[in-house]
């Protein structure tokens, strides 16, 4: 299976720089993923896609202003993107610099170059980074930190991604890059929600930067996928099993939701699905057979991308493409504040033949 049979030209002016002023309002293209039918729509509409008892499991991560800009202290500009934070004091981080800092670097972060850091060990392409400095890093970052937006977005972050770029049910701070299906959830729609008897379930991965790392690879099975660290706690357990049992649907809000869920499944012995507490770097394209979830809503990811994989593996090859192709002649908006899709599950996509006719 080839990276190329993933690819589509998008149009610069498809790529969302900003989100919709109101969250829930964004344009819904519905997949169906057995007879690959569209329809076009607005997000709310997903009410009207579940029943009572059906499962929505959500991701409750927060992203953190993982960015910062400083200098080594010795000279020379300085560009720290946090993948991890370690514990208090420490954080595994890619660092953009003239020349890579060696370990012993001290360094000087913030606009005002206030927080002083130590460039302590270097793993691969990631530098393990201490703070010098009384503060736990999550103070610091709230601090002199910057929202990491995708580099798609290609302008400097504002005020108002601090909250534009975050869930209305981010609890766990830890992500480098927003769960970004769950964008369109507002208070509303989820009151909405609650009040047909739609159950709620919440995971929490900490999405990091290897998730806009390109795939470097020409043929997929030889991709590394990276690593993440996600949390499936007993109650969610609970929740998918009794799901199934009463015959409802349960519905993944964003591919973080759907790589949780389906860790959970593959590191459960003999039940369909246990609880979850380590890094995954499960890796979802077509031929995987999906254990847990029934339906998915998701953004429109990028071409050649892995989570475009994820969802042919979901849909179908085909549907999905075909969906891809239909969204951008009606001028969807793409990519992390963008609009977004309602995806049924295809049973048959894991037996479907993956390439582009020439």
């Amino acid at each position: 299976m080839r990276v190329a049979d993933f690819t589509f030209e998008l149009p610069d002016e498809l790529i969302a720089r900003y989100p919709q002023a109101e969250r829930s309002k964004c344009r819904l293209l519905s997949l169906d993923g057995v007879s690959g039918e569209l329809n076009h729509g607005i997000f709310t509409d997903v009410l009207n896609k579940l029943n009572p008892g059906d499962l929505l499991v959500f991701n409750d991560t927060r992203v953190i202003p993982a960015r910062m800009f400083g200098r080594k202290a010795s000279g020379g500009k300085i560009e720290v993107l946090v993948e991890r934070v370690l514990d208090e004091h420490s954080v595994l981080a890619h660092v953009r610099a003239s020349k890579a800092p060696k370990p012993g670097t001290e360094l000087l972060l913030g606009d005002d170059e206030s927080v002083q850091a130590t460039m302590t060990a270097r793993h691969d392409a990631l530098f393990e980074i201490r703070f010098d400095d009384e503060r736990d890093v999550l103070t610091i970052l709230n601090q002199i930190g910057h929202i990491p937006l995708p580099p798609y977005i290609d302008r400097p972050d504002e005020a108002s991604d601090r909250e534009l770029y975050q869930t209305v049910y981010n609890d766990r701070p830890g992500a480098v890059a927003a769960p970004t299906a769950g964008l369109h959830f507002d208070e509303p729609l989820l009151a909405a929600l609650r009040e047909k008897g739609v159950e709620m379930a919440f995971v929490t991965l900490h999405v990091g930067a290897g998730t806009f790392q390109p795939v470097r690879v020409d043929k997929i099975e030889e991709h590394i996928m990276h690593s993440e660290y996600a949390e499936v706690p007993q109650n969610v357990v609970d929740a998918v099993l009794a799901c199934k049992a009463r015959g409802n649907k349960v519905v993944a809000v964003g591919t973080t939701s759907v790589r949780s869920l389906e860790s959970a499944a593959k590191a459960s012995p003999d039940a369909l699905i246990a609880p979850f507490f380590d890094d995954t770097q499960i890796f979802i394209y077509p031929g995987y057979e999906y254990q847990v979830v029934d339906a998915l809503i998701t953004n429109f990811h990028l071409s050649e991308s892995t989570l475009i994989m994820l969802v042919s593996a979901f849909a179908g090859y085909q549907h999905t493409m075909q969906a891809y192709k239909a969204a951008i002649q009606e001028r969807y908006r793409f990519f992390s504040y963008g609009d977004a899709m309602f995806i049924s599950r295809n049973p048959q996509a894991k037996f479907e033949k993956v390439g582009q006719d020439d």
